[in-house]
Formats: structure tokens, C-alpha cells, sequence
């Protein structure tokens, strides 16, 4: 008994949970940072940044001396020239041990500008990532505004097809009291079928929209709803500079033209790299070695003759570490390379390097012509759909006393169904093109805002 009152309780608690995670609703500020923070295109360009700090570690490590050791293990057979310079004709094996070090002191500036180069892919990186995370937030934000239009519609249609129904039973009861023709009920019913249809296909435009939302947020659209927002135009309707204020202030802030201009600043870096090939290369190095050799079936003895009575001759242990010992020796120097003449490749280097940087400025040019083409046909989109949005607005007003007057004549049996449905179609039409109008506007005055560095979820 108590094992059941459990799974009851926890089915109960399960339900509830679930029934709450399917009528949760998004925010916009939710949508656009779960984005940021999920999406993988996002995760992906963020670890460019990484990748571009491993570079600059790389770089710094070019100013470092660098440190091998080696270690060997030989056998010989026959004759060769043993330790002491002489040859022998006996097997032996030995081992051989070393330590080396060497820094570059110059190479024409060749390290600093890789070094540089590092410096700007950090800075470019992660001006990509914020381009990246400004179009997702803008796709996201457009999506948003689409499912909100799409709601709007909605209400519409729901809204026809409950008059049409209301018009349906009124009619038959006129019809049935034999007031109106049956011809009559037949063109209502007939609207009817036609707003169901409409509502219909709103319906979805409706799962459409909020599928496309869901699948830029990457999540699944199972009980997916975002959080209506009511979007007056007062709230909506911002006093913009003009489109060349606007053109400037992006110019000096959109990280798209700073990367180029830092495109730019490194293909001038390519530049010196290329000309350091013509400068010489000046190194130092620094190593010890010693080893070790073994006669084979003989012992590790070495002769050793008293310089005072060369005729006293004795042997002594030469095992391995004295022989390490012994044989240590150690060495530095400086080394200095000229180039004088590299069948043209390094003059070749440079000027495609210098090609290359042309062509990148041409980049930068072309960034500030599609940014100011953006931003003009936005601000030029944004002052239509307020006149379209006004435009609009007059029309819906004059068919709803259209309709209001129809509606009277239809009801006092001066006007037909067929036109009355006709004012009725103009008025529905008008909604629908002043809910398209303020959308619109309001999503190109967001746009104005994106390139003014106003938030989106604002």
C-alpha cells in the first residue's frame, strides 16, 4: 500500500514537472543567450581563439634558446679509430652522451614579426566570434519577431472564422424563417470553409516559424513557445540619425572592419617576414659531449706511463664513468649565415607578399562599401515601413466603418452576402497589412539599433 501512495506521488510529481516544461515560454533575452552560450558554430570559432594563443606561445618561443640531449649506443666490428686516435682492429661497443643549446640573436627582425603576427590572430579571432555572435542574435531576434507576427495572424484569423460561424447560424435562422434566400447560407458557409482554410495555413506559418527558432536555438520544438510581447509604436518608434551618422559610427565600431583593418596590419607583417630572408642570420650554440668504449673480452684498463721513468708503465681501472669523465669536453660558438643569392626566392616571397596586401586593402574597401550599402538600405527600409506602417493603419480605420456600414446593410437585407464577404475580405486584408507593417518596422528599426551597438533584446 505505501509502495503504490509512492509511485503515485512520484508519477504525480512527474507529470507536473514535465506539464511545466512544456508551457514554459521564451524570452527573447533567453532565446538570444541560449544561442550564444549552445550554439556550436560559436563553440567552434571560440576555440580558434585558443588555437591563436597557442600560436602566440609558439612565437614567444622563438626568442628562447633551444635545449637537445642525446644519448648513443654503438657496436663496431673490424678496424675503425678508436677514442685515443688510433686505429684498432677489435669488436667493441660504447656509448656516446651530449648536450646542446642554441639561440638565434638575429634573423632580420623575422621573430618579432612572427611574434606580432601571433598577437593580431588573437585579436582577430575574436573579432570573428563576435561577428559570429552578432548574426546569430540577429537571425534569432528576426525569428522571434516572425512567431510573434505569425501569433498576431493567428488571433486574426480565429477571430473571421468565429464571426463567419456567428454569420452562418444568423443567416440560416433568416433562412429557415424564409427572410433570406438558401443561396445566401450556401456563400456564407462557403466563407466559412475559406477563413477555416486561412486559419489553417496560419496555423502553420505558425509551427514553421517556431520550428525555425528551434532549430537555430539547436533544441528539440517539442511544447516550444516563446513570450508575446507587446510592441506599441511608441515603444518602437526611435528618433535615428541619419544613415551616414549612422554609417560612421558603425565604421569606427563594427568589428567586421576592424578585422579587415587588422588583415591589413597583418599582411604588412607578412611583408617584413618576407624581406628577412634578405638580411643574415646570426646563432650561438653551446654543447658538452663525453663517451664511453668498451674492447670487447677485454677489461676496462687503461696504460699509464710515470713521466718521470718512462719505463714505469702500470694499468689502471677505466671503467665508465671514468671514461665519462675523462672524455668530457665541451664547446661554443657563434655562427653566421650571409644569403647572396636564392634562385629568386625570397624576391618572389616579397612581392607576393606585397600582392597580397593589396589585395587585402581591396577587402577593407570592399567591408566599408557593403557596410554603408547595409546600413542605407536598412534606414531606407526602416522610413518605408513607417510610412507603410501608417499607410496601414489609415486603411485598416476607413474598412472598419466600411465594414461597420455593411454590416448594417447586410443586416437590413440591402446588400448581398457576396458583397458584403468583399468589404469583409478588404478588412481582413487591412489587419494583415498593418500587423506585416509594424512588424516590419519594428525589425529594420532593430536593425538600425544593431549597427548603432544598441542591445536587441531592448
Amino acid at each position: 500500500m505505501n509502495r503504490n501512495i509512492v509511485t503515485t506521488v512520484l508519477l504525480t510529481i512527474f507529470i507536473s514537472i514535465s506539464g511545466f516544461a512544456q508551457d514554459k515560454k521564451w524570452s527573447l533575452e533567453e532565446c538570444v543567450n541560449y544561442a550564444l552560450e549552445n550554439n556550436i558554430s560559436i563553440k567552434q570559432t571560440a576555440l580558434d581563439t585558443d588555437l591563436a594563443d597557442q600560436d602566440l606561445i609558439s612565437a614567444k618561443g622563438n626568442f628562447l634558446p633551444n635545449v637537445n640531449a642525446s644519448a648513443s649506443q654503438d657496436w663496431n666490428f673490424g678496424s675503425f679509430i678508436g677514442q685515443d686516435g688510433n686505429r684498432v682492429s677489435i669488436d667493441s661497443r660504447g656509448n656516446s652522451f651530449g648536450l646542446n643549446t642554441g639561440v638565434t640573436l638575429f634573423n632580420g627582425f623575422r621573430n618579432t614579426s612572427i611574434y606580432k603576427q601571433a598577437q593580431l590572430g588573437i585579436e582577430s579571432s575574436e573579432l570573428q566570434l563576435s561577428i559570429l555572435k552578432d548574426n546569430i542574435s540577429v537571425n534569432v531576434v528576426n525569428q522571434y519577431l516572425n512567431i510573434l507576427l505569425n501569433k498576431e495572424n493567428l488571433k486574426v484569423a480565429e477571430e473571421q472564422v468565429a464571426i463567419t460561424e456567428k454569420q452562418v447560424i444568423q443567416v440560416s435562422e433568416l433562412v429557415d424563417s424564409g427572410v433570406r434566400p438558401r443561396a445566401d447560407l450556401f456563400e456564407v458557409e462557403a466563407q466559412l470553409a475559406s477563413d477555416r482554410e486561412r486559419l489553417t495555413n496560419v496555423e502553420n506559418s505558425l509551427e514553421l516559424a517556431k520550428l525555425a527558432l528551434t532549430q537555430l536555438l539547436q533544441i528539440s520544438n517539442e511544447g516550444f513557445d516563446v513570450e508575446e510581447i507587446e510592441l506599441s509604436l511608441p515603444e518602437v518608434l526611435v528618433e535615428h540619425k541619419s544613415s551616414n551618422e549612422i554609417y560612421d559610427y558603425a565604421l569606427q565600431n563594427r568589428p567586421e572592419i576592424k578585422k579587415a583593418e587588422l588583415d591589413i596590419e597583418n599582411s604588412i607583417l607578412a611583408i617584413d617576414i618576407a624581406k628577412s630572408a634578405y638580411y643574415p642570420t646570426l646563432s650561438f650554440g653551446a654543447g658538452l659531449g663525453t663517451s664511453y668504449q668498451h674492447f670487447q673480452g677485454q677489461e676496462d684498463l687503461r696504460v699509464v706511463i710515470d713521466p718521470n721513468d718512462p719505463t714505469n708503465i702500470s694499468l689502471v681501472e677505466n671503467g665508465f664513468w671514468q671514461q665519462l669523465e675523462d672524455n668530457l669536453g665541451y664547446n661554443l660558438g657563434f655562427r653566421l649565415d650571409i644569403p647572396i643569392f636564392n634562385r629568386m626566392q625570397t624576391k618572389v616571397s616579397v612581392d607576393k607578399a606585397k600582392i597580397n596586401k593589396e589585395r587585402i586593402a581591396y577587402s577593407l574597401d570592399q567591408a566599408k562599401q557593403d557596410l554603408r550599402s547595409t546600413i542605407e538600405q536598412a534606414y531606407t527600409d526602416a522610413k518605408a515601413a513607417f510610412k507603410q506602417f501608417e499607410a496601414s493603419q489609415v486603411s485598416l480605420n476607413a474598412q472598419k466603418e466600411a465594414f461597420k456600414n455593411a454590416q448594417e446593410s447586410y443586416n437590413s437585407g440591402v446588400m448581398n452576402s457576396f458583397e458584403f464577404e468583399q468589404v469583409r475580405n478588404r478588412l481582413v486584408n487591412a489587419e494583415a497589412n498593418l500587423i506585416n507593417a509594424k512588424y516590419n518596422f519594428v525589425f529594420t528599426t532593430k536593425v538600425l539599433d544593431f549597427y548603432l551597438g544598441k542591445p536587441l533584446t531592448d
